[in-house]
């Protein structure tokens, strides 16, 4: 079932891994002697199988291996049955390698649609990916860049459509983040790199799609909390979500009349790469405990979310949202 697509290196990938890395090591020499947070207990569970409660006090290099961290991530959501809500479709994902990318991808599989995975240079991760929607009998494609760069986005898709025949679901969910104490703190390249990862990139391969989406076709966005509530230490990651939310709204606006929705997920804290390659690894401990339910998500209690809004037997009269998953109580 694999794609015969090999693993090429990509030089703007690694430059883009290589920078973000730099922004890490430069906010890390920030962070020394910070004191951690007060644990909370009593983690709400409501959910198919008991989530754990409590992250490892872990930190680790950008931009972020799932394999690397020390409580592995649950994606396969065991007790999700598939019933062919995606039969046939053609996805593709950004950053779907790991995280809450890896879980929509594989629900998306086991749905029924074939997934094309676009990440920046974590081959291992994504050959995991593969692996998984593979078992579910889809066929996967992975294609390794960065989306900053319009003239890969074009050719991402064009790829997909190659393989697969065509494109019915977009998933914009490659992300940047790096906490900072203060505004000052955050560069002018600091903030390019976070702004035209997060918002150029959905905006890119958005256009790069469209012109092969048809009726019936959606697209799914990954906001955020910090996008509807703000984060002190997330200045410039929280202006991006919020400009994701607000794409997200204006874009089903114009593309209602083409019979193509637009929604987003928002998610609260999940266990994915992208924090314990951000935060310190005292902060990561505490990961989640300020929520209602004083846990964080598993990457497999968002992914559900992702196919019932790409799904056209789920949610056909819906467009325009931002649905909030946070883990607590008046998000909007």
């Amino acid at each position: 079932m694999s794609q015969n697509d090999g693993k090429p290196h990509n030089p703007q990938a690694d430059h883009t891994a290589n920078r973000q890395r730099a922004i890490q090591r430069e906010q890390d020499a920030h962070d020394a002697g910070q004191d951690s947070g007060e644990a909370n207990s009593g983690a709400m569970q409501a959910g198919a199988r008991t989530q754990p409660a409590d992250m490892p006090a872990q930190h680790i290099e950008k931009p972020g291996h799932e394999n690397e961290l020390a409580l592995r991530p649950r994606f396969e959501a065991p007790d999700y049955k598939g019933s062919g809500k995606l039969e046939g479709k053609s996805t593709l994902i950004t950053g779907g390698d790991s995280g809450i990318g890896r879980a929509v991808a594989v629900l998306y599989g086991r749905e029924g649609a074939d997934v094309a995975i676009v990440y920046l240079n974590e081959h291992e991760d994504a050959e995991e990916t593969r692996r998984c929607i593979e078992a579910e009998g889809r066929r996967c494609l992975l294609i390794s860049g960065d989306v900053k760069d319009p003239a890969f986005c074009r050719e991402a898709v064009a790829r997909t459509v190659e393989a697969f025949g065509g494109l019915d679901v977009l998933v914009n969910n490659a992300a940047f983040q790096e906490h900072a104490e203060t505004l000052e703190d955050i560069t002018d390249e600091r903030f390019d790199e976070t702004l035209r990862t997060n918002v150029y990139g959905y905006f890119q391969m958005t256009r790069a799609t469209l012109p092969h989406l048809k009726e019936g076709a959606a697209i799914v966005n990954t906001g955020s909390v910090t996008g509807l509530q703000g984060s002190p230490k997330l200045l410039d990651y929280s202006t991006t979500k919020g400009a994701i939310h607000a794409f997200t709204k204006a874009l089903a606006q114009n593309l209602v009349s083409r019979g193509i929705r637009v929604n987003a997920v928002a998610p609260g804290p999940v266990w994915t790469p992208l924090n314990p390659a951000d935060s310190p690894a005292d902060k990561v401990a505490e990961f989640g405990k300020s929520t209602d339910m004083k846990r964080a998500a598993q990457p497999e209690e968002l992914s559900p979310a992702y196919v019932f809004l790409a799904s056209p037997v789920c949610s056909s009269y819906i467009t325009g949202i931002v649905l909030p998953v946070t883990g607590s109580v008046g998000a909007i």
